[in-house]
């Protein structure tokens, strides 16, 4: 018998991985598959899966556990920071001013791992976080929930959450193989420490595996799979989306012009968004955009849509699909994570990329999935230190949105102007960026998107 165990940590995880065929391609592979879920058994119920789910108990972490994690967190970005501008500006991120206990041990970590920041002490921090499990009441009970599902192989979607390190912890007691796949593209070049270690990493091309064996020298080769991602998969899956017409009619939006997708970020991360969106809605009413057009606001699944309102009041001919993601669990310490997206929005995305002319965003992922629709990519940065608006500029530094620059795949606007020529050009020549936009899937994506859940379920299957 081979049992494979697989941890749901978020709503982004729930779609990427119980919303495309993974689970199907798993249950044909190993004799039995369970779910061990950070979210709620209820949302998985309409779905019918013919494997038990596990709700696991919600995980709050204990000062001392906090304490090893910042200190691995932040020096592991102390050791990278010299040549990484993305894991500097996260470093800068991460310090703290604030009087309480984790404030004053923030600067106390800061301080020491500005030193003491080899590979060496961060294992060490993660073995003492580690330790911290051991008499945990939500350790012991993922450890008695392993054992009695007699799981071979534990299979973690997300490798950062740190509520998944009591499960890493539990696992590695029970000596169970543990696999990890990196969850986006930037994890690894901009982001902090992995939850914990793990046997095996799945990645998404060769560019991320060359990633990883850069930032975290203890893992070896051999460790290592590149399998794509099913992030992706659904646009190629036959039960989604919708025709032509029907995605006209379900927005309302007038078939004879051409549709600009504008797709938000959160608020933390792409605060300048409503400035984008108004320079477009005025270039619209003022004809400086070549043509008649659409204009569709796609906001982000991770946050409520109220900072748009007063936008939707003042330009009524915006159209507005606002992601159908619900809030599964309020008490959560990540709140967002418990938001969990229906078949129907999986749907209503791959139609809005599907049927758009253009796409713009403040350097967004959705880049990536509007090129694997052919469609041309606008990059939306104003901001910078000499004027007043969130310098999402600096971004342009980061290693994985280099890369992005440097393929020359997209169209970069750095003020309104060069926002309505890059759209302008964009409607006239939607082909001029093709050829770049497949090299720099491939560079990114690294596998097809067919097969991708067989792929990953049958190289779980070879590591037991």
């Amino acid at each position: 018998m081979k049992k494979l165990g697989v941890v749901i940590t978020d709503g982004v995880g729930y779609r990427n991985f119980i919303l495309s065929d993974f689970i199907k391609e798993s249950i044909g592979k190993f004799d039995e598959v369970v779910i061990f879920s950070c979210l709620p058994e209820h949302v998985y119920l309409e779905l019918n899966f013919p494997c038990k789910i596990v709700e696991l108990d919600v995980f709050e972490e204990p000062f001392k556990t906090w304490f090893f994690r910042k200190a691995k967190e932040v020096s592991h970005l102390q050791l990278h920071s010299a040549d990484n501008f993305g894991i500097s500006d996260n470093l800068k991120a991460n310090y703290s001013r604030s009087k309480n206990p984790r404030g004053m041990a923030t600067r106390f970590i800061f301080k020491w791992s500005k030193y003491i920041n080899s590979e060496n002490w961060i294992l060490r921090y993660n073995l003492w976080q580690q330790k911290t499990f051991k008499s945990n009441p939500v350790t012991l009970k993922y450890k008695q929930l392993l054992k009695e599902h007699g799981i071979d192989l534990l299979f973690f979607t997300h490798q950062r959450p740190p509520y998944i390190a009591p499960m890493i912890y539990a696992a590695e007691q029970l000596k169970i193989k543990t696999a990890a796949f990196i969850f986006s593209w930037d994890n690894l070049a901009s982001k902090g420490r992995m939850a914990g270690n793990f046997n095996y990493y799945l990645v998404w091309s060769d560019l991320m595996k060359t990633e990883l064996l850069h930032f975290y020298k203890s893992v070896k080769q051999h460790t290592v799979k590149v399998v794509g991602t099913p992030q992706f998969e659904p646009y190629v899956l036959q039960r989604y989306g919708m025709s032509e017409a029907a995605f006209y009619q379900k927005f309302k939006l007038d078939a004879s012009k051409p549709t600009v997708l504008f797709s938000c970020g959160d608020v933390s991360t792409s605060p300048n968004d409503p400035l984008y969106i108004e320079t477009i809605a005025k270039a619209i009413l003022e004809n400086e955009i070549v043509k008649p057009v659409n204009l569709l606001i796609r906001t982000s699944p991770a946050e409520e849509p109220s900072r748009f309102e007063a936008l939707a009041n003042n330009y009524p001919f915006i159209v507005w699909n606002y992601p159908d993601w619900k809030q599964a669990r309020s008490r959560h310490q990540e709140s967002w994570s418990q938001r969990i997206p229906s078949v129907q929005d999986v749907t209503d995305l791959k139609s809005v990329l599907q049927y758009s002319s253009v796409n713009v965003n403040m350097l967004s992922t959705m880049s990536l999935d509007s090129m694997l629709f052919n469609k041309p990519v606008v990059n939306t940065v104003f901001g910078n230190p000499d004027n007043k608006l969130a310098h999402d500029q600096r971004f342009l530094n980061y290693a994985h949105i280099k890369k992005v620059v440097d393929s020359n795949a997209v169209r970069i606007a750095k003020s309104p102007q060069e926002l309505i020529s890059a759209i302008n050009e964009s409607l006239f020549h939607p082909e001029n960026k093709l050829i770049e936009q497949k090299k720099l899937i491939d560079l990114q994506i690294g596998r097809p998107l067919e097969g991708t859940s067989e792929r990953i379920a049958q190289t779980l299957l070879n590591l037991l």
